[in-house]
């Protein structure tokens, strides 16, 4: 038990008569990697959103770093050291790279209530740091976001989530929005991640990327977890089959 990182038992998220996620039964160990699939609907984004507190749940409980949390939002489960890299980016479109990189956890030179001034040279440097240790390349980090494109607006947010991972990082679809070049690029960090011991859940459709970085899949199916597999004891027209409830569907490899 003390390896267990992130667990949830009969976790549940109904939607008036919808049932989103039902009895969810997840566990993730230190240092490992897993990927949640399944198809559009499954149920994938909402765990995510319990977990992070997004959103309440229904029903349930979660246990992290070895203790029952009930988290009020998505900053109490950030402090308590779950960084997640979500669709929507969560990127305040004009500020400049530092900003939002230090966004909520800002540095000051001093602190005077409404008179506190900003560190803004020592999260320059900070983010330089962290751009270099994730080698995400943004020409010029001053720039409002609003200003960049998609691909580079994911990498802020990716490597916001890597430069301040802690205990746990949740990515949900990373690479959806983005070319080879990019798309390298945060398999590479997630790479890293796995290097510093930094245990990580991966939401993906890519099932290529899935069996080249993960440990373990997790597959949903209409909201419920149908499959928990290693990577080394499947195949992709096995998860396919459990995605789709068909067995012997052929693997289409994104």
């Amino acid at each position: 038990m003390e390896d267990i990182v992130l667990e949830t038992r009969g976790l549940t998220k109904r939607y008036g008569g919808v049932h989103a996620l039902e009895d969810a039964n997840f566990i993730l160990r230190k240092g490992e990697h897993v990927a949640v699939v399944g198809d559009n609907g499954a149920g994938k984004s909402t765990f995510v959103r319990q977990v992070t507190a997004v959103e309440q749940k229904s029903a349930g409980q979660i246990f992290f770093d070895g203790k029952e949390v009930n988290f009020e939002g998505p900053l109490q489960a950030r402090e308590a050291g779950i960084e997640t890299v979500f669709q929507t980016l969560a990127l305040a479109d004009d500020l400049d790279v530092p900003s939002n990189l230090f966004l909520g956890r800002e540095m000051f030179k001093f602190r005077l209530g409404p008179f506190s001034i900003l560190d803004r040279k020592a999260m320059r440097e900070r983010t330089l740091e962290a751009l270099k240790t994730t080698a995400v390349k943004i020409p010029n980090v001053d720039n409002p976001i609003r200003n960049m494109s998609g691909g580079q607006r994911q990498c802020v947010s990716i490597a916001r989530t890597a430069a301040f991972a802690s205990k746990l990082v949740i990515m949900d679809e990373p690479t959806a929005a983005l070319g080879v070049q990019e798309t390298a690029q945060v398999e590479n960090i997630i790479r890293g991640l796995k290097d510093r011991g930094v245990p990580l859940i991966l939401i993906s459709h890519n099932l290529r990327q899935v069996f080249d970085l993960v440990d373990r899949i997790v597959v949903f199916r209409r909201g419920r977890i149908v499959a928990s597999l290693r990577k080394d004891e499947t195949d992709g027209n096995d998860i396919v089959s459990y995605i789709t409830g068909v067995k012997g569907t052929d693997a289409a490899f994104a």
